[in-house]
């Protein structure tokens, strides 16, 4: 599991490492089941703080990602495909939504911006 942290992004580390978990759980890279590295295992790696590590965890489990099992560690978790699905799903709306107020505010058309959206998906 490769996470990489910048200390040039204005997101916060906790929040570097929960976005790049829950994509790879959503890409399907990390699978139900898969045990994540542990807490202090993955602090160590990241050369950060274990309680930065355990609250993007605990940020985590609260979200329905992962599952933590006290002396055995933590899994992703099962049974949410949808619940992750509908995650990724307002995640495209809001960059959609950007889009669409960008291309509004520099003049192009609807009919320009589904041009250069089928484009970019390889239409």
């Amino acid at each position: 599991m490769d996470i990489i942290i910048s200390n040039a992004s204005d997101k916060p580390i906790y929040e570097q490492i929960v976005s790049q978990i829950k994509d790879l759980i959503l890409s399907g890279e990390l699978e139900q089941g898969s045990m994540l590295p542990s807490i202090r295992n993955l602090a160590s790696d990241l050369r950060i703080s274990v309680i930065t590590t355990k609250r993007a965890y605990s940020e985590l489990e609260a979200q329905g990602f992962i599952e933590t099992v006290q002396g055995k560690g933590s899994f992703v978790a099962g049974g949410n495909m949808e619940l992750l699905r509908e995650e990724r799903l307002r995640h495209v709306e809001e960059l959609l939504g950007k889009a669409s107020r960008e291309a509004q505010s520099a003049g192009i058309s609807l009919q320009e911006l589904h041009d250069m959206l089928g484009l970019m998906a390889g239409e």
